[in-house]
């Protein structure tokens, strides 16, 4: 593995035998790390959007299969 810095990122090579989908989840983590690096948002806030986003998805699934 080499691990180079640049004046605007870090650069990562691995070997091309790496597991895919465990390289994926390791970038997905760091995606989300930098996502909410600046976040002022707290857990409370966090499960509350994600309840409402949960709740506006199943509505609209609902709708859209006319269940009840």
């Amino acid at each position: 593995m080499i691990l180079e810095r640049t004046n605007n990122e870090i650069l990562v090579r691995l070997p091309a035998d790496v597991d895919l989908t465990e390289l994926q989840n390791m970038l997905d983590y760091l995606e989300y790390k930098e996502t909410t690096s600046k976040t002022k948002a707290n857990q409370k806030d966090v499960d509350e959007l994600s309840e409402s986003v949960n709740k506006n998805i199943w509505d609209k699934f609902k709708t859209q299969r006319k269940l009840k």
